[in-house]
C-alpha cells in the first residue's frame, strides 16, 4: 500500500517534465505528484520570480491534491523551495531530499550564476540549449524566463535568502545532497547547510555532475527511496 505521498520540485530554467524518469521509478512506493512552477513549463506567470512564489504554488498544489502533507525531493532551485515552504509551512511538509541545491547566495556568486543567464551569449554559444529553453517554457518566452531567474538570484543575493539562522529553525528530516563533482554548488556550503538543519544530513554522490540529465536516475531514486522509507 502506498500511503507516502511525495511531491517532486524542478530546478530554475526547468519544468516538471525532467523529473518524469524519476517519477516513474518512485511511483511504485510512493504517490508522486510533480508541478511547474509559475513561468516555466508553459505555465502563465504575471509577476517576477520569488522562492515565496513557488513556495506558494506548492502550498496550491497540494490543496488542490487534497494533500495535507508530502515528503519533497527538490532539484537544485526545487530544494530551495521546498526547505522555503518547511520554514513557512512547517505541518505541511514531512520529510526533504535535495540534490545540488545552491545555498551561498552572496554578491559576487549571484553574479558568476547571472552572467551565465545571457540570452544572446547562449544563442551563439550554445543554439541547442536555447531551442531546448524556447520548446520547455512555449508559449512563455524564455528569454523572459532567464531574465526573472536572474532578478530573482539577486535578489536572493540583495536579503531575499534564507539565513543561517532560519536553516536552524526547519525542524525537519532533511537530506542535503550534492555531486562530488557539482561545479555551481560547493560540497562546503551543502555541509554548512546540513549542519544547520536540526535533523539534517549530508550525502556526497561520488561522480554525479550538476544537470539533472546527467545524473543517473536510478542511483538517485535509491538515494531517496532509502531516506524516507
Amino acid at each position: 500500500m502506498k500511503h507516502n505521498n511525495l511531491l517532486l520540485l524542478h530546478g530554475a530554467l526547468g519544468s516538471e517534465a525532467q523529473l518524469q524518469p524519476l517519477q516513474q521509478l518512485l511511483s511504485k512506493d510512493f504517490n508522486v505528484h510533480t508541478l511547474n512552477f509559475e513561468g516555466h513549463g508553459g505555465r502563465k506567470s504575471n509577476r517576477g520570480f520569488a522562492m515565496e512564489y513557488f513556495a506558494e504554488n506548492v502550498v496550491e498544489k497540494l490543496q488542490e491534491l487534497k494533500i495535507s502533507q508530502t515528503h519533497i525531493f527538490g532539484y537544485s532551485m526545487g530544494g530551495y523551495v521546498a526547505l522555503t515552504l518547511a520554514k513557512k509551512h512547517p505541518e505541511m511538509v514531512d520529510s526533504i531530499v535535495t540534490l545540488g541545491t545552491k545555498f551561498n547566495w552572496s554578491l559576487e556568486s549571484a553574479q558568476q550564476e547571472v552572467n551565465m543567464l545571457n540570452p544572446s551569449k547562449i544563442e551563439e554559444k550554445v543554439p541547442a540549449f536555447a531551442k531546448h529553453l524556447q520548446q520547455l517554457h512555449h508559449p512563455n518566452d524564455w528569454k523572459e524566463v532567464l531574465q526573472k531567474t536572474a532578478d530573482m538570484m539577486l535578489a536572493l543575493a540583495n536579503g531575499k535568502r534564507l539565513t543561517d539562522d532560519d536553516l536552524q529553525q526547519i525542524p525537519h528530516k532533511v537530506l542535503i545532497g550534492i555531486g562530488s563533482l557539482d561545479t555551481m554548488v560547493s560540497v562546503a556550503e551543502s555541509e554548512h547547510a546540513a549542519a544547520l538543519v536540526s535533523n539534517g544530513t549530508i550525502n556526497i554522490l561520488e561522480g554525479v555532475k550538476h544537470p539533472i540529465e546527467k545524473v543517473d536516475m536510478n542511483i538517485l531514486a535509491a538515494v531517496i527511496h532509502d531516506f524516507l522509507a
